[in-house]
């Protein structure tokens, strides 16, 4: 990450600066702390040759096991497009596998490999200090009312 902490968060000056209805609106600030988080989070994985997509497909895998390309996609919120670019990424990089589903075999099986949850842990730890970075002047259970919430609020 490498940077300033002062450069990763909104300068004061600006959240000052910026008008009282507008620091009124959750909306405004959401949309501010999404670009923070998002900034946050690409640096921590350029840091380690990683993207977050890659983070979400080997997250999946591992909590719920072998599955297809769609539903995956599905479970993750990833454009179809997007999930075959990313696949072919995590098989070329040895991170997961295609394999033949053996209950249809006109269905394929996407599988992490031993290097696919050797790599999630990586990026889980990665993305683990950026959610700390962001999250830094809340204590645990702020982080913990504050996910609750936004669970609900997309709920």
């Amino acid at each position: 990450m490498g940077r300033a902490k002062s450069l990763d968060k909104l300068p004061r000056m600006e959240l000052e600066e910026a008008p009282t209805r507008l620091r009124s609106k959750p909306t405004w600030l959401i949309s501010k702390a999404a670009v923070r988080a998002h900034r946050l989070i690409s640096d921590a994985m350029t840091a380690i040759d990683g993207r977050a997509y890659h983070f979400a497909i080997l997250a999946a895998l591992d909590e719920f096991g072998p599955d297809s390309q769609v539903r995956i996609g599905r479970r993750c919120g990833i454009d179809q497009s997007d999930m075959h670019t990313m696949l072919k990424e995590l098989i070329a990089q040895g991170y997961v596998e295609r394999t033949s589903d053996p209950n249809d075999r006109r269905r394929n099986l996407i599988i992490s490999t031993h290097s696919g949850r050797r790599r999630l842990k990586e990026l889980d730890s990665a993305l683990s200090a950026a959610q700390g970075d962001l999250l830094d002047a809340l204590s645990a259970v702020e982080r913990d009312h504050l996910t609750a919430l936004l669970v609900r609020v997309l709920g």
